[in-house]
């Protein structure tokens, strides 16, 4: 029995905040396509799966850093069966703070996976 694309998405999705609650950054470069952008809350453009996987172990390597998780609210696939719509919110922790705020991710089927091809981080709350 096939997996559902939502259900495949939200379970890689899941996966995704768990390698990063790890802090395991090699692990992640197979969820972002190669040519992947990704706009973080702050407004700064990463270009490309390779460098996004690079941010998260800068991130990574601040002993501050705790994790970033995102709750994935909606995920609406395009009539062809090959892209997809994730929205949701976000959290990110830190020793003594928090950021959290809502994100758009685009994921499209490659070679039979779903990657992320684009994803748009709003920050709304500092503390």
């Amino acid at each position: 029995m096939a997996v559902a694309p939502e259900d495949a998405i939200r379970a890689r999705r899941k996966l995704t905040n768990k390698l990063i609650a790890g802090h395991d950054a090699a692990r992640l470069r197979p969820f972002f396509a190669a040519d992947a952008r990704l706009i973080a809350g702050d407004g700064g453009l990463i270009l490309g799966g390779a460098a996004i996987v690079e941010a998260f172990a800068r991130q990574f390597a601040d002993p501050d850093f705790e994790t970033y998780v995102r709750d994935a609210e909606t995920v609406e696939i395009d009539r062809a069966g090959d892209r997809a719509a994730e929205t949701g919110r976000w959290t990110a922790r830190w020793k003594g703070g928090e950021m959290s705020g809502r994100y758009l991710a685009c994921w499209r089927r490659q070679t039979g996976q779903w990657v992320i091809e684009s994803e748009l981080y709003i920050t709304l709350a500092e503390t």
